[in-house]
């Protein structure tokens, strides 16, 4: 499972296996079961998760009771609370498994000794938070600006085959509508 990891940490840099070495000896494998959370609200966000095997969402809870869901985490993508996970602070969102899922995680502390082990390291980081604030802003601008149906288009072009594996009521809850508005833009989608 780790050659999953050091693909994606190989995908900007090209890692040596004395490199290879100093990231499986920061690195701690977990396995998480349906509905388990990896990370509660209220909780300081201790570790940045990589997603080797299955799917989180990523959600906040308004005062009402509602769900917002702001991101699903599939293989291959790191999920977690950023800005909890620098400033050491309590996370607003919960995060949690859809299906049984394996992770590597990685501790604010081993983070620091990676980049100061394996220097290159930092691009690669660098470059995975710009890629994430640009899918960010995309994402904002697009629930300002687009039609619900856009935004499903985007969506499932984002995220390929999810609709296996995600129900239905958080697939809408990601895009601000309702279960049924969802089967109403699928249906006009479908009928195209």
């Amino acid at each position: 499972m780790l050659h999953a990891l050091v693909g994606t940490l190989g995908k900007y840099v090209s890692l040596t296996q004395e490199e290879i070495d100093v990231i499986a000896s920061l690195f701690s494998f977990r396995t998480f079961r349906k509905r388990q959370y990896i990370l509660q609200e209220g909780e300081i966000n201790r570790h940045e998760t990589f997603i080797v095997k299955g799917v989180t969402r990523t959600y906040e809870v308004d005062e009402k009771g509602q769900e917002h869901i702001v991101q699903f985490g599939l293989e291959d993508w790191w999920i977690g609370d950023l800005y909890s996970f620098l400033t050491e602070t309590p996370t607003k969102y919960n995060i949690d498994c859809i299906e049984d899922t394996e992770v590597f995680q990685i501790t604010k502390t081993n983070l620091e000794a990676l980049y100061e082990k394996v220097p290159k390291m930092e691009r690669h980081f660098r470059i995975i938070i710009q890629n994430a604030f640009i899918a960010s802003t995309n994402r904002v601008a697009s629930s300002l600006v687009k039609s619900a149906a856009d935004r499903y288009l985007d969506f499932i072009a984002q995220y390929p085959q999810i609709e296996q594996r995600v129900p239905n009521h958080q697939i809408a809850s990601y895009l601000g509508i309702t279960p049924q508005s969802l089967s109403r833009i699928r249906s006009q989608v479908n009928k195209k």
